[in-house]
This record gives C-alpha cells, sequence and structure tokens, in this order.
C-alpha cells in the first residue's frame, strides 16, 4: 500500500513544488521577476509561497539595492536542499511501489 501521508505537504502544493524545484535546478539565485515569468504566477500568489517556504527555511531571499530597480533573490537553503531530496526520494518509493 502506498502511503501518500510520507510526503512533505509543505513541498507537495504545486506552487510550492515548482518553486523548489527550480531553485533546486541551478546554483545561482533567481531573481523574483525570473521565477514568476517562469512559474507563470502573480505577484500576490508567488510571495505567498514564498514567504511559506522562507518560514520554514527552505529558500533564502536576499534584498538587492542598486543602481536600478530593487530586486530580490532567492535560492535554497541546505535544509531546503535537503527536504526537496527527501520528498523526491518518497516520490522513487511510491513509484517502486507501483511497479
Amino acid at each position: 500500500m502506498i502511503d501518500f501521508s510520507q510526503l512533505d505537504k509543505l513541498i507537495h502544493e504545486k506552487g510550492r513544488l515548482s518553486i523548489m524545484t527550480l531553485l533546486a535546478s541551478r546554483i545561482e539565485p533567481w531573481a523574483f521577476q525570473d521565477l514568476k515569468g517562469q512559474l507563470d504566477m502573480s505577484d500576490g500568489n508567488l510571495i505567498t509561497h514564498l514567504r511559506t517556504l522562507e518560514k520554514v527555511a527552505f529558500i533564502g531571499g536576499e534584498k538587492l539595492t542598486g543602481d536600478g530597480r530593487p530586486q530580490t533573490l532567492y535560492t535554497l537553503t541546505s535544509t531546503g536542499r535537503q527536504a526537496f531530496i527527501a520528498y523526491l526520494a518518497i516520490l522513487e518509493k511510491i513509484l517502486d511501489l507501483g511497479k
């Protein structure tokens, strides 16, 4: 029997899973506007998901104010990377059980 309760509910939500996947896909930070464009989310929806992930220290945001427009860059924390890897491992177990 597949135990879906093992899936991390914070990551499993579609928007947050998409954010975590993008942040895990590269080492360089993602700017808010780049995440927004890639995920096709509204500002409010994206910021809500980012704040949820920041509260549990899965991601970190750094606000930059330079010559131009201020921007926030987001990265996956080591805690977030470990949680994401654990999430993927559980998905793999679920897929293996279905064979």
